[in-house]
């Protein structure tokens, strides 16, 4: 059995979805997408999931709209669909929709999200912009666990990426990308080999027992 059970949600394409899939069919990543979930049905994501079986389920925020406290009820929703196929650790992966308590909460610890950029530099929107307007030399992306502030949870796990001086946003962003391909399986395999541990704003990466 696998050592952990995923949910993902998305927004897009998909493609750190497909990092993560590979590194599991590659035998690299020791855990099981149970469910991907997405707030737009044209997402590319859902078709990269159902082409490896994995179950998909879209929900539509536009359903919510009309409803007291929109946001939170939307993520009731979502973490009904998570509790239904025992997640154990949700995964942000271009999930273009702000995370509220409801699911923040319920998932506190368990809750990854990906950033283009050294965090704290550069949160937000458009981090790779910021990048190339304030002349970073160096950029590149960071995991960490997903809380109320947006972009703010304790770092797990970065990757540095060079800016060059001709570069456009398109040219970092892919440079940028590849390395969130490779860093975002492995910090999930260090969660389920149980070797991360929040102590504040910190994360501690155990050592790993079997190669010792």
């Amino acid at each position: 059995m696998a050592s952990v059970v995923l949910g993902v949600l998305i927004s897009g394409r998909g493609s750190n979805l497909q990092s993560i899939i590979d590194a599991i069919e590659a035998g690299k990543l020791d855990a099981r997408i149970a469910v991907v979930v997405s707030n737009k049905l044209e997402a590319f994501g859902l078709e990269r999931a159902r082409s490896h079986g994995i179950k998909t389920v879209f929900l539509d925020p536009k359903f919510y709209k009309g409803q007291p406290n929109s946001r939170e009820a939307y993520d009731v929703a979502v973490l009904d669909v998570l509790k239904v196929h025992d997640v154990g650790l949700v995964i942000l992966a271009g999930y273009m929709k702000i995370v509220t308590p409801v699911l923040i909460d319920a998932y506190e610890g368990r809750m990854m999200n990906i950033h283009p950029s050294l965090l704290p530099s550069f949160p937000g929107l458009a981090a790779q912009q910021q990048a190339l307007d304030w002349g970073a030399k160096v950029s590149g992306c960071t995991v960490h666990f997903a809380t109320e502030g947006v972009d703010e949870g304790p770092i797990i796990l970065q990757a540095a990426v060079p800016v060059f001086e001709d570069d456009t946003v398109e040219d970092l962003s892919g440079r940028i990308l590849e390395s969130e391909h490779r860093i975002y399986p492995e910090a999930i395999q260090l969660y389920a080999e149980k070797r991360l541990v929040i102590q504040g704003r910190q994360v501690k990466v155990l050592p790993n027992r079997s190669s010792a």
